[in-house]
């Protein structure tokens, strides 16, 4: 059940598919030597049929996107004006390192060897859910990510910025 505490617009509802597909948890997977990791059951079970989006993500992780996620990111990035530096820095960011990573048979992906190296993967690895995605680390930056996070106090400030 979702409590709408604030008027929303249609745009800002989430649609049926979405709360469906809600990625949550972290797991350890090690990539193999053909540079593919197998995704966690639940983040294959909630990405059922659906293609997905491998590309790079924030804080040197790599993003995978469902194709309908990655279809609204993709809209919203074409409504930035082109004579907007950071915007074509953006879109450059976002769809230049893009690759298919809609999961095999046997629920892996591969990391194409542009991806691996921007995020420094190489062994361990944790992927990570995000709410409307998936986010895929190399293990001791999320270590180092998490201690940071962990360091920075009391996280109370954080919810009261999004009113919880």
């Amino acid at each position: 059940m979702i409590v709408v505490t604030s008027p929303m617009s249609d745009d800002e509802f989430p649609n049926a598919q979405e709360l469906e597909q809600m990625f949550l948890g972290r797991y350890d997977r090690p990539l193999d030597n053909k540079g593919r990791i197998t995704l966690p059951a639940p983040f294959r079970d909630a990405l059922g049929t659906e293609k997905a989006v491998l590309t790079r993500g924030l804080d040197r992780c790599l993003f995978l996107v469902p194709a309908h996620q990655f279809e609204t990111w993709r809209q919203r990035v074409r409504e930035l004006r082109l004579a907007d530096q950071r915007a074509r820095i953006l879109r450059r960011h976002l769809f230049s390192e893009a690759d298919d990573g809609t999961p095999d048979a046997q629920g892996r992906i591969t990391l194409a060897p542009y991806l691996r190296e921007y995020a420094g993967i190489e062994g361990a690895v944790v992927v990570a859910g995000v709410d409307t995605h998936m986010e895929i680390w190399n293990a001791q930056r999320w270590a180092e990510m998490s201690a940071q996070a962990q360091a920075s106090g009391d996280d109370a400030a954080w919810w009261d910025e999004v009113g919880l």
